[in-house]
């Protein structure tokens, strides 16, 4: 282990000795832990997983809603140098299985409710642990794995070994695994430390899932910042809006319609949410100036993905609304062309970046690691354009690697095209997205076929394969789809034709 070297678990150790009492964590329950306790009962449940056979460098799957336990295990883990490889609980069996299969894992930690779509054959894990109900079989709590009492030996983790394996959409089918590094979100961190002003008085609502990088990292900055956070299993604009003024928080992450929401709610409530400071993610101008408007809160705009580690650009929207900020002091990005030659200000080029931020790499795809690193930088598949002071606007999704994001998850076109292909009588399908209201974005799927299919046909089909969330919202129907001079399906023309339908 280096001199240099530093693990997520050695902040929390710093937090517990600089702020002992002060409050960590308060538990979906709304029972508060000091760093003191937390940092206690993550070493406890460390001993449990290394009693439960698991070594650095060991896989864990998580299948689970928020709670403290879930936010207890990546620490643990880091301790152990175990990484924790929490998947979507929105996925389909199918998904879920095939998932499993990549992460090649030696233990699952679930909910009750998930063990319905797991596979039969679960004799792979070494440890199989539920995060609540009644195990049965070769089953355990996890509650027990916090009995285990000698602390476990700690292996030697820092800088360049994996703290979690984020799950991101599903290019080739199977979604693929960032592995994020301690590295990469200490980096992030101090990056987004410096960037929201955070420190030992913020408080953050964890309300978005915590397989996601966004609710993962704000939780963990303001965490390595000396906060607090307050964990809700599932988002609920009423009981957000007592939460945060209960508890005085001062920082929640957004995606649609968290904010138009929680704004809704908190005019019910009479509460102007004085606490509140930052609110971090994606959203619509109205809503963001609504959220300007009736409260003193400043909304962070920028550019990001699970394989950044979160925001590599970051603004305050206000400052420049429409626009995703300059490049954070902790990375470079360029915008390059389909040559990788960098294009002019001003002009649209795809994305890319270097630096402490960028992920190790996909897990168990070498061949698809170095082609998005090719020529030492990552290439993020996104387009954007700088203007004269450095400013990024983002512009659009390169064609092969076009993304859908109703609601903040991330939906392939290819994969829902896929499976309507799969229906009899279906020629050709284009999909793709549109604006939405209440979710920022939509699926429309185009369909041609002369079969007498119905819309609810093809949700249902799809909602059968893969994740609900994926079926489209819209669905048309030709006979004759637009193509190209090699007899593809043509997605501008199809788009031109039939975006506003």
């Amino acid at each position: 282990m280096s001199v240099h070297d530093l693990s997520l678990y050695d902040v929390l150790v710093r937090n517990a000795r600089c702020f002992a009492e002060r409050t960590a964590v308060v538990t979906e329950s709304g029972h508060s832990r000091s760093y003191h306790e937390l940092l206690e009962r993550v070493d406890r449940l460390a001993a449990g997983l290394a009693a439960g056979g698991l070594g650095k460098g060991d896989r864990v799957v998580v299948l689970a809603q928020n709670c403290a336990a879930f936010y207890e295990l990546y620490f643990a883990c880091a301790r152990q140098g175990v990484v924790p490889y929490p998947l979507n609980w929105r996925l389909s069996a199918d998904e879920i299985a095939r998932s499993l299969e990549r992460a090649d894992a030696r233990a699952i930690v679930c909910d009750e409710q998930y063990l319905s779509v797991l596979p039969h054959d679960l004799s792979a894990f070494a440890l199989k642990a539920q995060f609540d109900g009644v195990p049965q079989g070769n089953w355990c709590s996890v509650e027990s794995l916090y009995a285990h009492g000698p602390a476990a030996a700690r292996p030697d983790v820092g800088f360049d070994d994996g703290f979690a394996i984020i799950s991101t959409a599903a290019v080739d089918v199977i979604p693929r695994g960032a592995v994020l590094t301690h590295g990469n979100i200490l980096m992030s961190n101090m990056q987004t430390i410096a960037a929201m002003g955070l420190d030992e008085r913020d408080g953050n609502l964890v309300a978005l899932p915590l397989f996601h990088v966004a609710a993962l990292g704000s939780a963990l900055s303001v965490m390595h910042a000396g906060g607090q956070i307050v964990i809700m299993p599932s988002y609920d604009p009423g009981k957000a809006v007592q939460l945060i003024d209960e508890h005085g928080l001062t920082f929640i992450s957004d995606f649609p319609p968290v904010l138009t929401t929680l704004l809704d709610e908190a005019e019910a409530q009479s509460s102007r949410l004085p606490s509140l400071r930052v609110v971090n993610g994606i959203d619509a101008p109205d809503t963001i100036e609504r959220l300007h408007k009736v409260t003193d809160a400043d909304f962070f705009a920028g550019f990001g993905q699970t394989e950044t580690s979160g925001w590599i650009t970051i603004q305050r929207a206000r400052d420049l609304m429409g626009a995703a900020g300059k490049p954070g002091p902790l990375c470079e990005v360029r915008l390059v062309d389909d040559y990788d030659q960098e294009v002019p200000v001003g002009s649209p080029g795809e994305i890319v970046a270097r630096g402490p931020l960028i992920f190790q790499g996909y897990f168990g795809q070498p061949e698809v690691t170095e082609h998005t690193f090719r020529g030492g930088w990552h290439h993020t598949g996104d387009v954007g354009r700088f203007d004269e002071t450095g400013t990024l606007y983002y512009v659009k999704r390169k064609p092969e690697k076009e993304l859908i994001k109703p609601g903040g998850e991330n939906v392939y076109p290819a994969e829902v095209e896929t499976v309507i292909m799969d229906m009899d009588g279906v020629r050709g399908v284009c999909v793709f997205g549109v604006p939405d209201a209440k979710w920022g974005e939509a699926i429309k799927a185009v369909v041609e076929t002369d079969a007498s299919l119905t819309a609810e046909q093809v949700r249902d089909f799809v909602g059968s394969r893969i994740a609900r969330f994926k079926r489209p919202q819209h669905v048309l129907f030709s006979s004759d789809l637009p193509r190209d001079d090699t007899g593809s399906v043509d997605r501008e023309a199809v788009k031109e034709r039939w975006a506003e339908a």
